[in-house]
């Protein structure tokens, strides 16, 4: 027999044995020809091509599957080719081939993971309420209501929902796309373009820097709500040992005290003294330079938080998806409780008046506009890899299109309903001091610890009204603190397998970490580093990071590949409208937002204190070190792949799966036709 008949023959074999794998591992679809040739030379190889070539056999030169999308496995056992050059005569080689099993495994396609070697949510709905949970968080109470009615009342949400539609949502869905797709966390998703790496070790570090001080805020809330278990509330009256010599009675200050001043920055009422004197303690601080030692009381309740924490989290999504069922479910019958008390007390429909008042004049102010911009940004939670990481754990058929639309969309209608709640107590605040409406609101902590729990200590049966007050906020950053801390925990665990064969231990190790940090913020000082945490680790650093991940994945791995990714997951593909949005708008959105956070951009205050000019600096080290980990990384992964200048961009900036076309200069990113695709 000849050599080269042997050959051929053998070849057929393995081919024929390839196709047969292939034809139940991929749907049957217009593209499944080429899906097969692709997953037969990633398979055999740049040698197998070369000879398949010999034979007159048609190989896709550039194929589109992900080697990290799992395929329905073959049930046959998993084979590999063994090559071996047998001689080389007259510039001809000679192969010989055999086939090799491997017992206990099975034909899926390299690189992937079986979907059984990632846990997956129990229950869809674990997910949905995960997601949820991570996106409604305080922000949706303390910020959206004041901004709606300090921009315009129902005008604001023109341009709030403009945005929601053409940006927020489309990266919601980009995000959770990504996740499912890869089944990876925030950083080894970027096999897809390993030079953008370093995006997810900065929205990482980020979300980490968050746990720092959002830990800190619920332990605030567990403390208020230790505090309501009383007969009376402590922030009712003044004579507290906590109280200064100038504490006033709330019923003797009006509009003919206040002058031209606002109730809310009153700081001498019961409730403002109770917040700042007795819980922070302030008084006792001169400034960020003056921190002293961690409180006692402050810190138990930390130690609380943290372990509810590491205990909801230690099992993965085991765990967590089973806690979100209090927790992101629990803010809504409250909500729903405080609206039905807040519409009847007197006054209350003049600020839910004020908080709908519409004033399209409002709109020709760009404040307005950036004011919607960065709300629907923080709002939905883009960008801080917590999306990816939950979406990673979905089945690979999952319908993240009708998720996205959905979650989002029911985080902005919480975020205005809440107003309503919100702003009915206002109302009454307003009535109760003969005052404006606009005297007494406020936002961030001052509207939940100050004014929201004063209006509440002039209610019959207040300790109810307390309690269940401050379980809401809880509940609110507990599930939200999960999603941060599990974005952390995926991303590193999936990067380092050291640390996911140890999860409980890693976890336990990140949830002492941020206690330890965030004992800086429990200090007599501390809501000085607390302001400087909260403007600088999460403020242009995650729009930069989001912004880069948006280029990343629309641009460098491309909107018509990602799109082909959603249609083999879905078996629909992303409509124009969704794949613009990807490419363009979104990109473009976040490059505004960006610029105008930058340009508008003050110095650091709290109240009437003014941080000093290091303390400025400080907080830019602090975002630059997040933000330096996508250059850094960058220039890491260039110097440590070989090859020419050329195949070093190539090898950084195409998918892993594809790294063996490089040598073969076959490159889709060194085409136009890559960056005109849509």
């Amino acid at each position: 027999m000849h050599p080269e008949r042997s050959s051929i023959g053998s070849w057929r074999s393995v081919l024929s044995f390839i196709n047969r794998c292939t034809r139940s591992a991929i749907p049957q679809t217009a593209s499944s020809t080429r899906t097969r040739r692709g997953l037969s030379e990633h398979r055999a190889g740049v040698g197998f091509v070369l000879i398949a070539e010999k034979m007159n056999i048609q190989i896709l030169p550039e194929h589109k599957l992900s080697s990290v999308a799992p395929l329905k496995q073959c049930d046959v056992e998993k084979k590999e080719v063994e090559l071996i050059l047998v001689k080389d005569q007259n510039g001809v080689q000679y192969t010989s081939s055999s086939i090799i099993s491997t017992p206990g495994n099975r034909v899926g396609l390299s690189g992937a993971a079986p979907e059984s070697d990632r846990e997956t949510w129990d229950k869809k709905i674990d997910f949905l309420l995960s997601v949820i949970g991570f996106a409604v968080d305080l922000a949706n109470v303390w910020r959206f209501p004041y901004l709606c009615y300090k921009n315009g009342g129902g005008a604001f949400l023109i341009p709030y929902t403009l945005f929601l539609v053409i940006a927020g949502m489309p990266l919601f869905y980009m995000e959770l796309a990504l996740g499912q797709y890869n089944r990876e966390g925030a950083a080894t998703v970027w096999k897809i373009c390993p030079i953008f790496k370093g995006v997810g070790y900065t929205v990482i570090v980020i979300a980490l820097y968050v746990g720092f001080y959002y830990n800190v805020i619920i332990a605030w809330s567990l403390y208020y709500l230790f505090s309501s278990m009383t007969r009376e509330l402590p922030w009712l009256k003044c004579g507290n040992s906590w109280n200064s010599m100038n504490c006033t009675d709330p019923e003797n200050i009006n509009g003919s005290v206040l002058g031209n001043g606002t109730y809310a920055k009153y700081k001498i009422t019961p409730a403002a003294e109770y917040y700042e004197r007795g819980v922070l303690h302030l008084h006792e601080s001169r400034g960020i330079q003056d921190l002293g030692l961690p409180r006692w009381d402050l810190t138990l309740c930390l130690v609380v938080v943290v372990f509810i924490l590491y205990f909801s989290l230690w099992k993965g999504v085991k765990s967590s998806g089973k806690v979100v069922y209090i927790t992101a479910t629990m803010p809504y019958i409250v909500l729903f409780v405080l609206l039905i008390r807040g519409i009847t007390l007197p006054g209350s429909m003049e600020g839910i008046k004020a908080y709908l008042n519409i004033d399209f004049n409002r709109l020709n102010n760009l404040e307005v506009w950036i004011d919607a911009a960065t709300q629907i940004f923080y709002s939905l939670g883009a960008g801080f890899g917590v999306l990816i990481a939950f979406s990673s754990y979905n089945k690979f058929n999952n319908n993240c299109y009708r998720d996205a639309v959905l979650t989002s969309t029911v985080n902005c209608i919480t975020s205005f309903f809440s107003g309503f709640a919100i702003f009915s107590v206002l109302g009454y605040m307003a009535k109760k001091h003969n005052v404006r409406v606009q005297d007494v609101a406020t936002e961030g902590a001052g509207l939940v610890f100050i004014i929201y729990p004063e209006a509440i200590a002039t209610l019959p049966g207040s300790t109810f009204w307390a309690i269940v007050f401050f379980i809401m906020l809880l509940t609110l950053g507990i599930d939200s603190s999960m999603g941060g801390m599990e974005a952390v925990i995926t991303g590193l665990t999936d990067d380092f397998k050291i640390l996911k064969r140890n999860r409980k231990l890693f976890t336990f190790a990140t949830a002492f970490g941020t206690f330890l940090i965030a004992l800086f913020c429990i200090t007599n000082g501390g809501i000085y580093v607390l302001t400087l945490l909260d403007k600088y680790a999460a403020g242009t650093s995650i729009l930069f990071g989001v912004l880069i991940e948006a280029i990343g994945v629309s641009w460098f791995y491309g909107v018509d590949r990602f799109s082909e990714d959603i249609e083999r997951m879905m078996g629909f593909k992303p409509g124009l409208y969704w794949r613009l949005c990807w490419k363009f708008v979104s990109p473009a959105f976040l490059l505004f937002v960006v610029i105008a956070s930058t340009l508008t951009s003050g110095g650091l205050k709290y109240d009437d204190y003014t941080f000093p000019y290091w303390a400025n600096l400080l907080g830019w080290g602090v975002a630059m070190s997040s933000m330096l980990c996508v250059p850094f990384y960058a220039i890491y992964k260039f110097f440590s792949v070989p090859g020419t200048f050329k195949e070093k961009i190539a090898y950084c900036i195409t998918p892993e799966q594809e790294h063996h076309m490089v040598a073969s200069g076959n490159v889709r990113q060194f085409k136009l036709r890559h960056w005109l695709a849509i």
